[in-house]
C-alpha cells in the first residue's frame, strides 16, 4: 500500500500519471491531498476511480472507511509550503497531520518537490530539506532529484515532471 500525498502544485494536474506508474509497479495507491490540491489541481472523481479509494483531505468520521495500513509514502508534488510546515511541526491540515504521524512511524517516505529557484533560495527551505533528510525522509532534490525552475516557468515543465524518481526511491520497499 502506497500513500500518495498530493500538494497544490502544477504537476498535481497529472497525478494520474503517477498513479498509473505506481500501479504498474504493483502498488495499491491511496491519496491524501492538501486543500490547495483539492481546490485547484485534482480531478477527484477520476482519481478515485483510478485508485479505487476515496481521496482524503479532511479527518474522517469514526464510521468512515479508513485507508489500509501504508507500506510507504510518496509526497508528490511537494510544495514549498508543505515541506516547510511539515518540518516545523505544523499540522493544520489533514495531509500535514498524516505526514507528521507517518514520519514518526518511520515509514519509508520519498518526497519530490516542485519549487522555483526563488523559493529554493530561501534558507528556510534548505533547512527544511536537511531536517527531513535527518528524519530519514528521502528528499529527491538536488543533482539526482528535482531541479528548481525559474519563477513563473513551472507550467511549461509539468509534462516533464520526473514522477518515476519517487517510485525508483521506493523500489526496494516494494520488492522486499
Amino acid at each position: 500500500m502506497l500513500y500518495l500525498v498530493a500538494c497544490g502544485a502544477g504537476p498535481a494536474r497529472r497525478t494520474e500519471v503517477f498513479v498509473k506508474l505506481a500501479h504498474a509497479e504493483g502498488w495499491d495507491v491511496c491519496c491524501t491531498a492538501t486543500p490547495a490540491a483539492i481546490r485547484y489541481f485534482l480531478d477527484l472523481d477520476s482519481l478515485e476511480r483510478l485508485t479505487g479509494h476515496q481521496v482524503r483531505s479532511d479527518y474522517r468520521e469514526a464510521d468512515d472507511e479508513s485507508f489500509p495500513r501504508a507500506d510507504a509514502v510518496a509526497v508528490v508534488p511537494a510544495t514549498y509550503n508543505t515541506i516547510n510546515k511539515w518540518t516545523a511541526g505544523i499540522a493544520d491540515t489533514y495531509a500535514l497531520n498524516q505526514l507528521a504521524e507517518l514520519t514518526g512511524l518511520r515509514l519509508p517516505i520519498a518526497v519530490l518537490p516542485f519549487v522555483n529557484t526563488a523559493l529554493a533560495a530561501n534558507r528556510v527551505f534548505a533547512r527544511s530539506v536537511d531536517e527531513l533528510r535527518a528524519a530519514g525522509v528521502n528528499v529527491l532534490y538536488g543533482p539526482d532529484g528535482f531541479q528548481p525552475h525559474p519563477p513563473r516557468t513551472g507550467a511549461s515543465l509539468i509534462d516533464q515532471y520526473p514522477w518515476h524518481l519517487v517510485l525508483n526511491a521506493l523500489h526496494d520497499v516494494r520488492h522486499s
